[in-house]
């Protein structure tokens, strides 16, 4: 299967000789154009790192926030069946094309990064599934019965995204590795699950260590 032209071409241009291959992904029946595990088996030159640093392909890896996510949804189909969501920050668009498995029915993809949208649609044709695409999550109505999220709170400084996520939609699942306790009065956590960035990076076990929250917007609680 050959991998898609415009992503093959830009992580190439990161990484001279990586390569995208469609992954199944561990516990589940999706598929992702990811980065080949057998390009991340040496050391990088100086000028890779800087490159890499500079412009992230957070697009070509799932990590396990977004697998935890795509699991859960996956096994609880009912959170997503025949409602409106918005998948915020979707990097690959496992979380989003999740969804539209488990019955959703409307997943926007929402990313800033153009590659990372390109990689949703690639995806998303993968597994033969239909999602609509934003790159600006606030030109967005205010019409989503939920929003879900994935690996955006890495840095305390995007907390203020909990109350932003419930400016567009009626409820909010947030996944994180990262911030994983934070404290919001709306936002209560479901759960702690375990996964691995795809391929594994041999992150610290601190890392796969995933919390699930959940809010319902104060208005839609009443």
């Amino acid at each position: 299967m050959t991998p898609p032209r415009e992503l093959q071409q830009a992580l190439a241009a990161l990484l001279g000789d990586a390569r995208l291959a469609a992954e199944t992904l561990p516990g589940t029946d999706l598929r992702l154009w990811l980065i080949d595990a057998a390009n991340m088996d040496r050391a990088f030159s100086p000028d890779e790192t800087r490159r890499i640093l500079e412009e992230p392909p957070y697009w070509c890896f799932c990590w396990a926030s977004g697998l935890v996510l795509a699991q859960w949804l996956a096994e609880h189909p009912e959170w997503v069946r025949g409602r409106r969501v918005l998948d915020f920050g979707a990097g690959s668009g496992v979380a989003a094309i999740a969804a539209a498995k488990a019955g959703a029915a409307e997943v926007v993809a929402c990313d800033l990064d153009p590659l990372a949208l390109a990689a949703c649609r690639a995806n998303a044709a993968l597994n033969e599934v239909q999602l609509s695409y934003s790159a600006d999550f606030f030109a967005e109505a205010d019409r989503f019965d939920l929003i879900i999220v994935a690996d955006v709170l890495y840095d305390r400084a995007n907390l203020p995204l909990l109350d932003q996520f419930l400016s567009r939609g009626r409820e909010a699942l947030v996944a994180d590795s990262r911030v994983r306790d934070f404290a919001h009065p709306l936002y209560q956590r479901l759960g702690m699950l375990e996964a691995c960035t795809w391929p594994d990076l041999a992150e610290p076990e601190e890392f796969r260590r995933v919390s699930l929250y959940h809010a319902r917007r104060a208005e839609a609680a009443a």
